[in-house]
């Protein structure tokens, strides 16, 4: 008898301990499984950013594609992690029907790019780079996962770059130019150097960066001009005083 009880003991501890670990497995899944689902909604969220920031850009239509696509690929996961969720299945519709509106604005694209006008606040100007750099992440993630054609990688990509190069150089021009309104000639011309130097070693020489290149140069010979210029002046000051001094010193002295 008292074996039995015994033997009752053990199979109980038993039963407790696998359910135990039954119910640790489920919850570990579980958690997964949420962490999962936050991080495909933490990817729809940034995308819903980037979309409405694409506004402050001339980004071609085939950009705005790539994002919805990222989105609603991100959705069909949650769904798949989630399949009785109603919310998630009617995201999944809500998104597809955006793909295909986007679809019909690529396919109706000129593909004439617009022209980018730098804004005058320096926070928007910052916001814009931030804005770039997360799309060029964004499109370097969907080409190593295979979702986007290395071609279209390539197009879209330079343009940002393109782009991205255009802003610090009109802002670094920019600021030299009130630099050297201002005569303060040393500023001015470390702007200009500096904007000459990131032109030079940018692998992408267009028709922008060379033009660019010429007009700074310009800047950086008036400069060197202006300073030559001060220099002889200086110089001349400096001997024509000591000229003073000697004529000064031996000149004949007054008697009284």
């Amino acid at each position: 008898m008292v074996a039995i009880i015994i033997g009752l003991i053990i199979i109980l501890i038993v039963i407790v301990v696998v359910v135990n670990a039954i119910q640790q497995q489920k919850q570990k899944q579980e958690q997964e499984k949420r962490a999962k689902i936050a991080k495909q909604k933490a990817i729809i969220d940034e995308n819903e950013e980037l979309i409405i920031n694409l506004s402050n850009i001339p980004a071609s239509p085939n950009l705005s594609l790539i994002l919805h696509r990222r989105s609603l690929n991100a959705a069909k996961e949650m769904k798949n992690l989630s399949p009785e969720s109603k919310a998630t299945a009617s995201r999944v519709d809500e998104l597809q029907s955006r793909i295909d509106s986007a679809k019909d604005i690529a396919q109706a694209s000129t593909g004439k790019d617009e022209q980018f006008i730098l804004p005058d606040n320096e926070k928007q100007i910052i916001a814009i780079l931030q804005l770039i750099k997360k799309l060029r992440v964004v499109l370097k993630s969907e080409l190593t996962k295979g979702v986007i054609d290395p071609q279209v990688f390539s197009m879209e990509d330079k343009r940002l770059d393109s782009m991205q190069l255009k802003i610090n150089i009109e802002s670094l021009v920019k600021r030299g130019n009130q630099a050297y309104s201002n005569d303060m000639v040393g500023s001015a011309r470390q702007y200009y150097e500096k904007a000459l130097q990131t032109l030079t070693d940018h692998p992408n020489q267009s028709e922008y960066a060379i033009q660019k290149k010429a007009e700074v140069s310009d800047k950086l010979a008036e400069i060197t001009t202006q300073l030559k210029s001060a220099n002889a002046e200086d110089r001349a000051k400096k001997a024509k005083e000591e000229e003073d001094e000697l004529d000064m010193l031996f000149q004949p002295k007054k008697k009284w």
